[in-house]
């Protein structure tokens, strides 16, 4: 019986991103997955996200998330980026939740929207197109709780081949 032809594969090569690299990634990025405990259960959720440096912020609403998190202030939060299965790039955070209240959530408000605005309205509502601007209603959009995480610990690593 004749052996039959292989495609040679590279090896995927696993290395540590840099933090310029993990900066990258969390700048280019809006979605993530928040990994919280109630002490007994972990739960995880994706939520869409700015990130300014320091921390990491985002919006909820009262429920499972939100409950867990005030009991348990620990989280980790997860970002990635796939071309395909041999390449990828991934960032872990490891923080604090902190719930944000009066002036300090509008001004975690407003650096969250700002990141994410401009990537959820189509260019036919922008003001340069118009005689008059057009205001968007964001009351759907906004959700009750402001929140950031207090980033004390990043890992990121990526695949090649």
């Amino acid at each position: 019986m004749k052996a039959q032809n292989s495609i040679p594969t590279a090896t995927p090569v696993r290395r540590e991103l840099t933090d310029d690299q993990v900066n990258s990634i969390l700048l280019s990025q809006v979605f993530g997955r928040l990994a919280c405990t109630d002490g007994s259960k972990p739960y995880i959720v994706p939520i869409t996200y700015a990130y300014d440096g320091k921390y990491i912020y985002g919006q909820t609403n009262e429920g499972t998330k939100l409950v867990m998190m005030r009991k348990n202030p620990s989280v980790c939060f997860e970002v990635d980026r796939m071309t395909d299965m041999k390449n990828w790039k991934s960032v872990i955070i490891y923080g604090q939740f902190e719930e944000l209240d009066g002036e300090n959530a509008e001004e975690a408000r407003t650096k969250f929207f700002g990141r994410l605005f401009p990537l959820t309205t189509r260019n036919s509502i922008h003001a340069f197109q118009h005689e008059t601007a057009y205001e968007p209603d964001d009351t759907m959009r906004i959700k009750k709780v402001m929140f950031r995480i207090k980033i004390e610990e990043i890992t990121g690593r990526f695949e090649k081949p």
